[in-house]
């Protein structure tokens, strides 16, 4: 296994984890653009461009695109996040000329109004979808609650008054802006041929001009805060609690997944058998996610109703306890072999270790192999998660609630706002 890395001359990046004795190889595209990077007028089209890749380019229509990615027997698909699009495939390395240039031709769409035209309503239906099913939009409307004025409180789909309300031109704007080629990220992982992968995205997008692509990154306050949503067609209450953890650059992020882990992991963890086990809740389950400038703790419980108080108090309990008490040793080795065991497993597909290799180079321009990350969590102790229980409150949450309650822990509910998509006349 090697790592290898080029830039070219107008600034776009080139890494490569390349493995001779696989069989596949997965290629990806990573673009620092999403929703943190939009405004409230255009909020939603990171997600609405990465569609719109798909339609076409002024070598090949959006017919030409699905059935090139078809021809070479590729698994492919892109997704959109709150800071960043990516484009990606797994295909047989036999494949890797037709995938480069496939894949770096969508970097350079016509985004023709028709096909906008076509592709707002698909989207303005996907926001109703979404937001019509359980858990209702709960985490969206969390994080809105959680971040208020901050960039990471825009919603990765956007709402149906800035989704229908974008224009083209402030795509092709937005477009101008984000994916210019110092924003980008070419990775690829696995049976990998990167002198001809350098010499391909070179022919492809050595034109594209430089230029520069600001992103602000403040650190987010925490909040402590409980909103009640009424959603009587609910049979369930669905509760998502956001809380302050570190960020994506601060090498406590370790620990804090250890703790997570041992909190709210689907099984074996301290909410499985308080809550699951006991049959109290449907779901309990915590995980700790970063970003640029900040971080997040995000547990999330679903419970018959009537249960719903009583299953917040558990929470708290279990909160409090880790912060009296902390975490034992029995505990944090068991977190440890999971967590290592689950990246191992893993790992060992060349389009699971894309997004490893990917996101670290475009986040912190920085390449670890898979062993370096295993011995990082190994090195977690027990006096790493009590630092971070002592500098970061999880009993300090910004908690929404969807369901058929209308009253909470002393909150009464607010009526969920039926979704109106705008249809194109």
């Amino acid at each position: 296994m090697e790592f290898r890395q080029h830039t070219l001359d107008n600034g776009l990046e080139i890494v490569a984890e390349c493995t001779p004795r696989a069989y596949s190889m997965a290629l990806g595209i990573f673009v620092q653009a999403g929703s943190r990077d939009e405004t409230e007028e255009n909020n939603g089209v990171s997600h609405f461009l990465e569609h719109m890749a798909f339609k076409g380019t002024a070598q090949r229509t959006a017919a030409d695109v699905n059935r090139e990615l078809d021809e070479i027997g590729s698994m492919s698909n892109a997704y959109t996040t709150e800071e960043q699009t990516v484009y990606f495939a797994n295909f047989l390395p036999e494949y890797q000329d037709q995938a480069t240039a496939l894949l770096s031709d969508m970097m350079r769409p016509v985004l023709r109004q028709e096909d906008f035209d076509v592709e707002k309503q698909v989207i303005l239906e996907e926001i109703a979808k979404y937001d019509d099913q359980p858990p209702y939009g709960a985490h969206d409307k969390c994080m809105t609650a959680h971040f208020q004025s901050h960039p990471l409180a825009r919603i990765v789909l956007g709402t149906v008054a800035s989704v229908g309300g974008l224009t083209r031109q402030q795509m092709l704007d937005y477009f101008h802006q984000r994916y210019r080629p110092g924003n980008l990220v070419v990775a690829a992982t696995g049976h990998v041929d990167f002198d001809r992968l350098v010499r391909q995205v070179e022919r492809q997008c050595g034109d594209w001009q430089p230029g520069p692509a600001p992103r602000e990154t403040p650190p987010a306050a925490a909040h402590h805060s409980l909103d009640l949503v009424y959603k009587p067609a609910a049979t369930q209450q669905y509760v998502v609690q956001l809380a302050a953890a570190p960020d994506l650059n601060d090498d406590r992020r370790y620990a804090a997944r250890v703790l997570a882990t041992v909190l709210g992991d689907d099984s074996g963890s301290r909410m499985f058998w308080e809550l699951i086990d006991t049959g109290r809740a449907d779901c309990a389950a915590m995980g700790a996610y970063e970003f640029q400038g900040t971080g997040l703790f995000m547990t999330y419980l679903s419970c018959l109703p009537e249960d719903a108080a009583e299953n917040l108090k558990h929470l708290d309990r279990i909160f409090q306890h880790a912060h009296r008490d902390g975490v034992t040793q029995d505990e944090l080795d068991r977190a440890k072999s999971k967590i290592v065991s689950h990246l191992v497993l893993q790992s060992e597909r060349p389009g699971n270790r894309l997004f490893a290799v990917g996101n670290n180079w475009m986040q912190r321009r920085e390449y670890r192999t898979l062993r370096q990350t295993l011995d990082r969590y190994r090195a977690v102790t027990c006096d790493d998660l009590r630092a971070i229980l002592a500098d970061y409150r999880l009993d300090v949450h910004t908690t929404v609630a969807i369901g058929p309650l209308k009253r909470l822990a002393g909150c009464e509910a607010r009526p969920l706002p039926p979704t109106d998509p705008v249809r194109q006349p």
